[in-house]
C-alpha cells in the first residue's frame, strides 16, 4: 500500500497539474465520455494508456477476459450489464469497443477447463463455452495456435451478445451507437482492430489514420 500512497503523491505533484482544470469541470458538469470500453481485468492491460485517454474521455468496464453476457435481466447479480446499461442509455456513448488481448489467463483457463472448479470464474467464462467447442473441436492438447484463435472468439463473441440487449441493438440500427472489437498484443504493443465486414483483425499500423474515434 505504501508503494500505491508514493503513486498518489506522484500523481498530485505532476499529472494532477496538468488536468486540473479538466477534474474540476468534469466535478460540476458530470462526465461525458464518448466511448465505453469493456476490457480484461489483466493488470497488464489498461484502456486508459493504451488509448492515451484524457480523465472522463473512456467509461472503462472490466471483467475476466472482456466477456459480454447475453442480455439476461434478472435479479442476480450483473455487474457488466449493469455497466452497459449505465453507459449506454444514460451516459448514452456513441461507441462500444470490446478490447480483448494476447496471452489472456481466462481464455487459457477456458480451453484448459483450469477454471471450473472455483467459486466464479468457472460459471463466468461458460459465457464463452461455444467458443472453447469451436476452438478445440475435441482436441485435448491447448496449442498457442488455439489460445490465440480463442482470444479473437471471444471478441466476437461478446459483440454478438452485445446485440442480445434491446436497448443496444436499437441504438446501433438507428446508428447512434457503433460497436469494435480489437485485440491489444501485450508484448509488442500493437492494437488489432477486428473489420466488421471481412470478420479479420488488422493492425493499426496498416490502416490510414481516419478522424478521431477510439478503436473504429
Amino acid at each position: 500500500m505504501d508503494t500505491l500512497i508514493d503513486g498518489f503523491r506522484k500523481f498530485r505533484a505532476t499529472a494532477f497539474p496538468n488536468h486540473k482544470d479538466r477534474f474540476r469541470r468534469l466535478a460540476i458538469v458530470g462526465q461525458n465520455p464518448r466511448a465505453a470500453v469493456i476490457a480484461c481485468c489483466d493488470s497488464r492491460v489498461d484502456p486508459q494508456m493504451i488509448f492515451s485517454a484524457r480523465p472522463g474521455d473512456l467509461f472503462v468496464i472490466r471483467n475476466v477476459a472482456n466477456l459480454v453476457p447475453p442480455y439476461a435481466p434478472s435479479a442476480d447479480y450483473h455487474g457488466t450489464s449493469a455497466a452497459l446499461e449505465f453507459a449506454v442509455r444514460q451516459l448514452a456513448v456513441r461507441e462500444v469497443i470490446v478490447m480483448g488481448h494476447t496471452q489472456c489467463g481466462g481464455v487459457r483457463s477456458l480451453l484448459e477447463r483450469a477454471a471450473d472448479s472455483g467459486d466464479f470464474i468457472g460459471s463466468w467464462m461458460s459465457i464463452a463455452s461455444a467458443v472453447r467447442d469451436r476452438v478445440m473441436a475435441g482436441n485435448t492438447v491447448v496449442t498457442d495456435t488455439a489460445r490465440a484463435t480463442a482470444e479473437r472468439e471471444t471478441i466476437r463473441q461478446s459483440l454478438t451478445n452485445l446485440m442480445t440487449f434491446p436497448w443496444i441493438r436499437d441504438r446501433v440500427e438507428a446508428g447512434d451507437l457503433r460497436l469494435h472489437g480489437c485485440l491489444f498484443d501485450v508484448a509488442a504493443a500493437e492494437l488489432l482492430i477486428l473489420d466488421p465486414v471481412n470478420g479479420t483483425f488488422g493492425a493499426v499500423a496498416d490502416r490510414a489514420a481516419a478522424p478521431a474515434s477510439a478503436c473504429g
